[in-house]
């Protein structure tokens, strides 16, 4: 009897790990072929992150969702768009090897060259109790997108090689130029700051977050409080599957 029990037990375990998928299935897209003026700024493909240095399995410059949350996303760009803005994406879809990579860096004490662009008052030793890294990503299950909100017409500048990127400045113009309206900080900025309803910026840093958080609810995402820019479908069609075929 204690054996069966144990047996039982042993495969609930099992069953409720999520699954690891390594197959792009039909209903994951291209963003672009549904929002073709979405602006596309894929950060982890290029060293313009917390690691420095591209990360494993972004291949291509390309925005990928489950096509629910890719439709959805259209209905938040056509609600956006006569009000002068465009939507711009930082990461969409993450591959399970991008967040080992992650997991990695994180555990690897000594490569802190990024500290100062991208969490400058956050102990590394405290980047996983603080939730920035973990082990699993919603962004695996292709239904999480980083964004942010650009104005129609607005050039996407030219980054030079070496350029700060300094994602924590409080300064719109010292950080990154990427045409972004000014969320009072920069994707990825490991602090207090990116908590959406944070008191620590302007009163039009908070009306921008607002008009993105606005739309981006009603058509059906929800927001990580701590990340400004990170939303996902309520409805997601691949609740406990993390994908790891690569961004092609």
């Amino acid at each position: 009897m204690k054996r069966s029990i144990l047996a039982a037990a042993a495969l609930l375990a099992i069953l409720a790990l999520p699954a690891i998928a390594g197959q792009r299935p039909r209903d994951i897209v291209d963003v672009k072929s549904i929002i073709p003026d979405l602006v596309v700024d894929m950060r982890y493909l290029t060293p313009r992150n917390f690691i420095g240095e591209p990360i494993e399995g972004y291949h291509a410059a390309k925005c990928l969702l489950t096509r629910r949350a890719a439709e959805a996303l259209k209905r938040v760009a056509d609600e956006l768009r006569p009000q002068g803005y465009l939507l711009k994406v930082y990461d969409c879809y993450r591959p399970q090897r991008a967040v080992d990579q992650f997991v990695r860096w994180g555990r690897d004490l000594k490569d802190q060259r990024m500290k100062p662009e991208f969490y400058p008052k956050v102990d590394k030793r405290r980047l996983f109790y603080s939730g920035y890294i973990a082990s699993r990503s919603g962004h695996s299950r292709a239904s999480t997108v980083d964004l942010t909100i650009v104005p129609q017409n607005a050039p996407q500048p030219a980054i030079p090689p070496g350029a700060k990127i300094r994602a924590c400045d409080p300064v719109w113009s010292e950080r990154l130029p990427d045409a972004s309206v000014d969320m009072g900080t920069g994707f990825d900025c490991f602090s207090t700051r990116s908590h959406t309803r944070t008191k620590s910026i302007d009163a039009d840093q908070r009306a921008n977050r607002q008009i993105l958080y606005q739309a981006m609810r009603k058509y059906g995402f929800r927001n990580n409080p701590s990340e400004w820019w990170h939303y996902t479908l309520r409805n997601e069609p691949y609740p406990r599957t993390y994908f790891d075929f690569p961004v092609e």
